[in-house]
């Protein structure tokens, strides 16, 4: 009880500083390169970064109460939460939601608007951390079972669809069942079936999803069209060299060449500005963000808690591989945000969140011993 009744200004000497001060400077880092990138659309890079700026203190305001209610209390609401999070998928899809590049993923309530995906990431890892360890999947039923829970969400992202947030909730589930004790063979087996059914997922695929994957194989093949994108953001990152144009110096984003700068190619704009330099210090960062997630999963006695921090670590990883390669086009475009990076409050506040949950998880291994 001593514990859970400890006040934020005592919770706040036992964080882990480390993981704050990567996702901070992520966080500058995505500013800066958010407002160079809008300065490029008529001079709106202020308007881009201050409204950034102003999801940064609504996200660390978030960061703060997740710390303070801790992740046990929120996980006792796991179900429900991920009960909720399948009613905003489903609202997504209704009058009330709006597409965006040919996808339902956003629901416009007018005074603003939110990707109710992003959440489901979360909720979906509170269910599972929930579930997987009340049911654990040591037996195929129970393997099953979770598959089942988190195919709930899946479906309702795929039918959007948002194939990328799809992607990024399977890799979730995974890193999930593998932290929860599956054996080895029910997750080699469900990758192998996945492969096996790859071919077949092509006549279920849109035209420009189909598109994408052509562009990836050989960009040139329509150099004007669905290859633009990969072609132009190629561009803006070889273009760095070794310590890049400067900032504000990049000529992609400038005369507008590269789409998506602020958001999908934010690393384009980066790289062209800051160079390889500067993109290694931006992966080291992650890197280093990665490495405090996953050390304070492995610190954690409550398999709940390793389950968690599996499923927050596994979404960073991918996304932050997934955007970084389709940038330099060595991964097909999703449209995935790079996480605190990217434009868009949305993705900022629900990582802010996992990173919130993950703190705790950090706060609740570390002892006094003054």
């Amino acid at each position: 009880m001593e514990e859970k009744n400890r006040t934020l200004g005592e919770l706040a000497g036992r964080l882990d500083r480390i993981q704050i001060l990567a996702a901070a400077a992520l966080f500058v880092l995505g500013l800066l390169s958010i407002y160079s990138a809008g300065a490029g659309f008529e001079g709106k890079g202020g308007s881009y970064a201050g409204r950034q700026l102003l999801w940064g203190v609504l996200s660390s305001a978030a960061f703060l109460v997740v710390v303070r209610i801790g992740y046990e209390r929120l996980l006792q609401e796991g179900y429900a939460l991920y009960g909720l999070s399948l009613a905003l998928l489903l609202l997504s899809m209704l009058a009330v939601g709006m597409t965006v590049k040919g996808s339902q993923r956003w629901i416009d309530l007018g005074v603003f608007r939110f990707q109710p995906t992003e959440f489901a990431k979360i909720a979906l890892i509170l269910a599972l951390a929930k579930h997987l360890c009340r049911y654990p999947p040591l037996k195929f039923a129970s393997f099953l079972g979770g598959l089942a829970v988190a195919g709930l969400s899946g479906a309702l992202v795929v039918i959007q669809p948002d194939i990328g947030s799809a992607m990024v909730c399977g890799v979730i589930t995974l890193a999930a069942i593998v932290a929860a004790g599956a054996p080895a063979r029910y997750p080699a087996g469900l990758l192998a079936a996945g492969g096996l059914l790859m071919p077949f997922a092509w006549g279920f695929l849109r035209e420009y999803q189909k598109a994408r994957i052509r562009v990836f194989i050989d960009p040139w093949s329509d150099p004007l069209g669905a290859g633009y994108n990969v072609i132009q953001s190629r561009i803006a990152v070889g273009s760095g060299g070794l310590l890049g144009a400067g900032f504000m110096g990049g000529s992609q984003s400038k005369l507008r060449f590269l789409p998506e700068p602020h958001t999908d190619f934010i690393f384009g704009v980066f790289s062209e500005e800051f160079g390889f330099v500067g993109a290694l210090i931006m992966l080291i960062l992650f890197g280093l963000l990665l490495w405090r997630l996953v050390e304070a999963g492995l610190r954690a006695k409550d398999l709940r808690a390793k389950v968690l921090i599996a499923g927050v670590s596994a979404w960073l990883w991918f996304q932050v591989v997934q955007s970084v390669g389709m940038s330099m086009g060595l991964l097909p475009i999703t449209g995935l945000p790079l996480p605190l990076v990217s434009y868009g409050g949305s993705s900022l506040l629900s990582f802010s969140i996992a990173l919130g949950l993950a703190q705790s998880v950090y706060i609740s291994t570390v002892k006094s011993y003054k």
